[in-house]
């Protein structure tokens, strides 16, 4: 088929154009697997480059950030912007401290982050940052140094209406406050929709703490419905133990499920009985201890797995939801059998790219419900918009009104992908459904725009 062939040499000029950098390489790999049905259909994308184009980012940013330590020695670390595709609006998408971050990490993110705000169908483009930073351990003197030492560069590259960063890993309220602080301080300019995750007292939204946790657990529930099921009694299993997974654990309890199993860096825990999540609140959001102190408060059934995944846990139990809150590439193929043999009915990404290739083919393999990351965790990018248009409006709205607004958006995305999926003939494909969807949008703003 030609336009098979056409895919197979523009990744393997993708790769050569990019060495190294495997991460990136995946989730090129990923989109790619669903196009050839595109193309065939829309041949004006082969003619016009489309996916050349859209591998390549409209501009990278890497510059040096140094800063003073609290005992005075001048440290140093990179700083990142890839500012992807901007074809239906500013860039938009996270940053993300965290002493693993490269070039490639950013363009993995960057890329992904293009599909999946052109599925919350809102005007945003598509863009992703951050250092090589690691704030654990550091004061918040230290960190404040690191914070306005970054954005003294990062300013001259974004704005409301050029490029919008939020929070990630390792960048929560705190890190946000002292970015715009200093972008304040260099412009002279109080202009709030230069970031999102800002406090609610300054110019922040409710629900954008919630939101990507919330929003996988819309998504799941969606699908299990294509199914006539529910969270209702469901057990589920969600890894790690931040922001993502805590507010994924409340959003499972509230609608009736069970979760028994959570983690973080040091291990896993499970609790057969349901997680106690005001106690894991406490020790993660307030204390900041490790996981294994839930083990040892909790008492009773509840074992702690040091150095385990939570997709390690040995159950006799069912598992019927797994929601993979914590990373890129975290659960095996090895794991995702051991999923598929205790039952588990539906997988929802809520970290970016958290299931290799080798699980996702498991999982498909077996008829497992997939909600890919660029659909069902796009619920923190979509309240990230819902800021923007209250900054621009000078507004803010109840904590009601925002969330009813993201349940409707992550209904219209599992509305959207699920019909993409059945018109190009892979019916409950989810991966296929959101690809192509969230391309399809894109492409067609490129072709609009000219070749630029």
């Amino acid at each position: 088929m030609p336009n098979r062939s056409t895919i197979e040499d523009i990744y393997a000029d993708t790769l050569r154009r990019n060495p190294g950098e495997v991460e990136f390489h995946q989730a090129v790999r990923e989109v790619f697997d669903s196009l050839g049905r595109v193309l065939d259909k829309n041949p004006q994308y082969v003619q016009a480059s489309i996916l050349e184009r859209i591998c390549e980012p409209e501009r990278q940013i890497i510059f040096r950030v140094p800063w003073v330590d609290d005992a005075g020695q001048v440290r140093i670390n990179r700083g990142f912007r890839v500012q992807f595709n901007s074809a239906l609006g500013p860039y938009k998408g996270g940053l993300r401290f965290h002493p693993t971050v490269l070039l490639g990490t950013v363009k993995f993110l960057g890329f992904e982050q293009v599909f999946k705000n052109a599925l919350t169908g809102m005007p945003i483009g598509g863009g992703k940052g951050g250092s090589d930073f690691d704030p654990k351990g550091r004061s918040d003197g230290e960190i404040m140094r690191f914070c306005q030492s970054f954005m003294t560069e990062a300013y001259r590259h974004i704005g409301e209406y050029t490029d919008v960063p939020a929070g990630d890993i390792g960048v929560g309220a705190r890190e946000i406050g002292y970015l715009f602080g200093q972008y304040k301080r260099i412009t002279n300019r109080y202009e709030s929709g230069v970031l999102t995750g800002k406090g609610v007292t300054w110019g922040g939204s409710l629900v954008r703490t919630e939101a990507t946790g919330y929003g996988a657990v819309y998504f799941t529930e969606h699908m299990l419905a294509t199914r006539g099921r529910s969270l209702d009694g469901a057990r589920v299993l969600v890894s790690g133990s931040g922001n993502v997974a805590v507010y994924a654990i409340e959003k499972v309890q509230a609608l009736g499920g069970i979760v028994v199993g959570a983690s973080d860096s040091s291990g896993a825990i499970h609790d057969p009985d349901g997680i106690d999540l005001e106690l894991l609140r406490d020790i993660k959001e307030r204390r900041r201890e490790r996981i294994s102190v839930y083990a040892d408060e909790r008492g009773g059934r509840v074992k702690f797995l040091p150095g385990a995944s939570v997709w390690d846990i040995e159950s006799a139990e069912r598992i019927d939801v797994a929601l993979p809150c914590a990373t890129q590439n975290e659960l095996s193929e090895a794991q995702a059998v051991k999923l598929v043999a205790a039952g588990v009915v539906a997988v929802a990404e809520g970290a970016n790219m958290p299931t290799t290739p080798g699980a996702l083919r498991v999982l498909r393999e077996a008829g497992v419900l997939f909600g890919p990351g660029k659909a069902a965790n796009a619920g923190g990018v979509a309240t990230s918009a819902l800021e923007m248009q209250q900054n621009a409006s000078r507004d803010s709205w109840g904590f009601e009104h925002t969330e009813e607004r993201l349940s409707e958006i992550m209904a219209g995305i599992h509305e959207r992908t699920a019909a993409t999926a059945d018109e190009y003939g892979v019916p409950g494909d989810y991966v296929v459904g959101a690809n192509i969807a969230g391309f399809t949008r894109v492409a067609d703003a490129m072709l609009a725009l000219g070749v630029i």
